[in-house]
């Protein structure tokens, strides 16, 4: 795995660089496993936009993830390495001994032909499931439950990792990429190792018109547009933004103003904030 360059043959290829997805084995998504998916370009059940600059872009198909992995003793084999298009990170499909098949994250270390198994007993490698109760202090996870049962939600990006730093009282402490400490409970499953793919975030798209592929349409400047349209709009020439501290377009304050509402119910398991 590694950053593959490109010969300047056109302005969009220059400045082009890409991950050298060698490890991918070629195959074809398994159509059992595939759902479809519809472009909602950011807008909500109503048909009003909630996020903008989304929208357009290439087709896609849904990979259905197994999150849980609550497939106990039943020994997998890594039958294909795929690229999902709806995540950074690359995806497996395991082959299980009783026949069935399922998709997971890929970690570091894993390949074609790895053999991987999720349980109570299993020992605690790269790409096996298990509680965090019985994994070592100090191990690196990833796809790690917040609730027992209900599927992995933390660290599922391309890279991403958490360490597990202390068991004690029935709680497990995770020590996230983002730098906060939070406890969970350490009968949640968590997936040993590194999330593969480590490489996603120095990729460089070249042009605008890949971003396009990727459904992000333009987004402008506050400060190009009037000040009917946004606060930071308007003046002679460059302006600063002026006014106390940044705004969004609807004069609410932003960039690094907290937006966390009251106290929440898992503020007690936030052990240190990733702001300190």
């Amino acid at each position: 795995m590694g950053l593959r360059n490109f010969n300047p043959t056109s302005p969009g290829r220059r400045g082009y660089v890409a991950v050298d997805n060698a490890e991918l084995s070629g195959d074809r998504p398994l159509k059992k496993l595939l759902r479809p998916l519809s472009k909602r370009a950011g807008r909500n059940n109503s048909g009003r936009i909630t996020v903008r600059h989304r929208g357009g872009g290439s087709k896609r198909r849904y990979r259905v993830i197994d999150w849980h992995r609550d497939k106990s003793g039943v020994p997998a084999v890594v039958a294909s390495i795929e690229y999902d298009p709806n995540r950074s990170a690359h995806i497996a499909l395991l082959h299980y001994r009783d026949g069935e098949k399922r998709y997971i994250l890929v970690p570091v270390g894993i390949g074609v032909g790895s053999e991987l198994v999720s349980g109570p007993g299993v020992e605690p490698r790269p790409g096996n499931a298990l509680q965090l109760s019985r994994i070592p202090a100090g191990t690196e996870v990833h796809a790690v439950e917040m609730t027992p049962g209900r599927g992995a939600q933390l660290v599922r990006s391309a890279g991403m990792v958490c360490q597990l730093m202390a068991k004690d009282r029935g709680f497990a402490t995770l020590r996230l990429p983002s730098g906060e400490m939070r406890q969970v409970s350490d009968a949640c499953m968590a997936t040993v190792g590194r999330v593969g793919n480590a490489d996603h975030s120095n990729q460089s798209a070249g042009k605008a018109g890949r971003i396009r592929w990727r459904r992000r349409r333009p987004q402008v400047r506050g400060a190009a547009m009037n000040p009917t349209d946004h606060p930071h709009g308007g003046g002679e020439g460059k302006a600063p933004v002026g006014m106390p501290g940044p705004k969004t377009p609807w004069g609410k304050p932003t960039q690094g103003r907290r937006t966390r509402v009251g106290r929440r119910r898992s503020d007690k398991f936030i052990v240190r904030r990733r702001n300190r």
